[in-house]
C-alpha cells in the first residue's frame, strides 16, 4: 500500500533496521537533552497545551494583569482562571504578585512568551501553508 502511494516499489522491508548505513554518509555527532529535561519540558508542553490555559498566556503575554480581569477579558468564571491560573504557576510559567486584596499574574520570564509567540506563529504559518502535506 506504501509503495502505491509515493509510485515505488519499496528496496526494503518495513522493519526497525535503519534505511541507510554508517557508509552511506558522514556520521554526524548528536546530543540528546539530558532525560529529566526531556520530561519537564513534556510536562510544560501539557500545561500550556490545554486551549483555555493557553489563551490566558497570550493574554499574560500583553502584560500583567489581575485575577478579575482575567476572568472578565476571558468571559469566564473566577473559580476556572483560579484553577487554570494555579496549574501554570505550579509548573513555573507565571509568577504572581499582590497588591492590597488584589493578585497579578504575568508570565514567568521572556522564555515563556517566546514559547508561546513560536508556538503560535508555527500554528499560523501551518494553517496557512500548503506545504504540511500529511505524509
Amino acid at each position: 500500500m506504501i509503495d502505491e502511494v509515493f509510485d515505488c516499489p519499496l528496496e526494503f522491508p518495513l522493519s526497525t533496521k535503519p534505511v541507510c548505513s554508517h557508509l552511506d554518509h558522514a556520521k554526524r555527532p548528536i546530543s540528546l537533552p539530558l532525560q529529566q529535561n526531556i520530561e519537564r519540558a513534556a510536562t510544560l508542553f501539557r500545561a500550556m497545551g490545554e486551549p483555555s490555559r493557553l489563551k490566558l498566556l497570550a493574554l499574560l503575554d500583553q502584560g500583567e494583569c489581575c485575577v478579575g480581569d482575567i476572568a472578565e477579558t476571558l468571559s469566564d468564571k473566577l473559580s476556572s482562571i483560579s484553577q487554570r491560573l494555579k496549574v501554570l504557576r505550579a509548573e513555573g510559567l507565571l509568577v504572581r504578585r499582590r497588591e492590597g486584596k488584589h493578585l497579578f499574574y504575568s508570565l514567568a520570564d521572556n522564555h515563556v512568551s517566546s514559547l508561546l509567540r513560536n508556538a503560535l506563529a508555527h500554528a499560523t504559518e501551518l494553517e496557512t501553508s500548503d506545504s504540511h502535506e500529511p505524509i
